[in-house]
């Protein structure tokens, strides 16, 4: 994998040089209802349509912020898009989600290399892929619970006139 960094790509060198070689097929990670649903294809299917050579770009942000890249680079408009059917439930519950079927980036990685594994085009280990993720949320509710830490404050305590909320689930 690889971080670039930006929001309108349309004249990113380096994406343009993985976009123009030959030898690439390229796709974005991108809900619609164009987009080919990894989901629900067989095996044969994926590899025949995704090719040998697959490089997937997958927009990171907030769902304003992944639209608007998307809005602004005009080459990734024009890539074959690629989603699945989300069948987890988000995990990312200190953010409100626009949809249930909404994830965070890390979790649509991490269920698009299980499928990609399922394919056979990619080889990789996913058992504690999110556990990194799944730490961080913990103690990021666990501050904002903890009046006595002085480290990590809620947004709403420092934005003014702005309404945020936290969503978290106690496990019985």
């Amino acid at each position: 994998s690889e971080i670039i960094v930006g929001v309108d790509f349309t004249n990113n060198k380096r994406v343009n040089e993985i976009l123009n070689n030959e030898k690439n097929s390229s796709f974005l990670l991108y809900p619609g209802e164009d987009s080919f649903n990894l989901s629900v294809k067989k095996s044969s299917e994926i590899i025949s349509f995704m090719g040998d050579n697959p490089h997937i770009f997958i927009l990171d942000g907030t769902w304003p912020c992944a639209r608007k890249m998307l809005k602004l680079s005009k080459n990734l408009q024009k890539l074959k898009r690629v989603s699945f059917d989300n069948k987890i439930k988000s995990k990312f519950t200190i953010k409100q989600q626009p949809a249930p079927l909404c994830l965070s980036t890390i979790e649509s990685v991490y269920t698009v290399l299980n499928l990609l594994n399922q394919s056979n085009l990619e080889q990789c280990d996913t058992k504690s892929f999110l556990l990194p993720f799944e730490k961080m949320i913990a103690h990021q509710i666990e501050c904002m619970v903890d009046t006595n830490n002085k480290e990590l404050v809620p947004k709403n305590v420092y934005k003014k006139n702005m309404e945020r909320s936290i969503i978290f689930e106690q496990e019985s």
